[in-house]
């Protein structure tokens, strides 16, 4: 039984701040929890209100080591602020719902890439995944809800 149900939609970009690294797969969980830490620190310092669920970016392909930004949206920045830039991201625009641990995403992962193939499109190197569920509200981990959201060509 698929783990997805893929869908299009068209997404406006969103500014946000993030910590970006290069992390060994095995050490992605703790560079979470920190980025997360760190971004929301970061966004109260610079008087930015975040403005939606945690998001993980992966800017290229997902090897032992994995390039990785972590943070949060945040409103567009006025010019008369001080602190850390938000960076601008550009969201794609096919997207589906990961429900289940985090463990089990590689399968959605390739859910979404088999339909993306059946429907003749390309999948960029870029994805997103937003954390919608709280771990810590929602201990189980059959409950979690993540959006995987990967661009196309």
């Amino acid at each position: 039984m698929p783990l997805i149900s893929p869908h299009v939609v068209h997404l406006e970009p969103q500014e946000s701040i993030a910590v970006r690294g290069e992390v060994p797969r095995a050490e992605l969980a703790a560079f979470f929890e920190d980025a997360f830490h760190q971004a929301a620190a970061q966004a109260q310092e610079a008087g930015l209100e975040i403005v939606g669920p945690p998001f993980g970016f992966y800017p290229g392909c997902r090897t032992r080591t994995v390039e990785v930004e972590a943070g949060f949206p945040v409103p567009a920045r006025r010019s008369s602020r001080r602190g850390p830039s938000p960076r601008p991201s550009r969201r794609p625009r096919r997207r589906a719902i990961h429900v289940g641990p985090y463990d089990t995403m590689e399968r959605s992962h390739g859910e979404l890439v088999a339909w993306m193939s059946e429907q003749g499109l390309e999948p960029a190197a870029q994805v997103w995944e937003t954390y919608l569920s709280d771990p810590e509200s929602h201990p189980d981990p059959s409950t979690w809800q993540t959006r995987i959201v990967w661009p196309v060509g």
